[in-house]
């Protein structure tokens, strides 16, 4: 399998039960936040193990909660004992983006190069800000350059494992 159909990508947390017949409320990192619930098959870490679990039925919830039934939790109790586990489905399950257009997923690990060669390093992580994203790569202290399309991010190119920016690297 490629790095693209075998990673796990975190898409949400379970953060909450509702009910006492074993619904959870869940944190999704999805957009819109609705959709963690059509993947059908969650990788639940609990505890550092994880286990597939089923989604049954969903719902929405109030303030713009999601509300899922997960198949064999069937109580309050065993709903309880799996709130704070994050979920995650397989990278090949989430939908193709257009061209041009990244998962955050994707972009980590890439190394950065500027417009002259010079390594900045690799993308750590990324982060979510007001106006625009911002990669943060690896290395004390981290440094950090806007994802601004066309003005610093020059490319992306998946294959070679690299972003180009016009960045001055310091």
């Amino acid at each position: 399998m490629s790095a693209k159909t075998d990673k796990l990508v975190t898409v949400g947390r379970i953060s909450g039960v509702h009910g006492i017949k074993g619904w959870v409320k869940v944190h999704s990192y999805t957009e819109p936040r609705e959709n963690i619930a059509g993947f059908g098959l969650w990788t639940v870490s609990r505890r550092g193990t994880p286990s597939v679990l089923e989604v049954e039925d969903a719902g929405g919830g109030g303030g713009g909660q999601v509300i899922v039934k997960l198949r064999g939790i069937d109580d309050r109790d065993v709903a309880r004992s799996w709130v704070g586990a994050e979920i995650a489905v397989e990278r090949a399950a989430l939908p193709e983006v257009a061209p041009g257009e990244y998962y955050w997923t994707d972009l980590e690990g890439l190394e950065v190069r500027n417009v002259g060669g010079t390594s900045l390093g690799k993308v750590d992580h990324l982060l979510a800000t007001g106006s625009n994203d911002v990669l943060v790569l690896d290395g004390e202290p981290a440094r950090l350059i806007p994802y601004v399309t066309g003005s610093v991010i020059r490319s992306v190119d998946l294959d070679a494992k690299v972003i180009v920016v016009d960045w001055d690297g310091e």
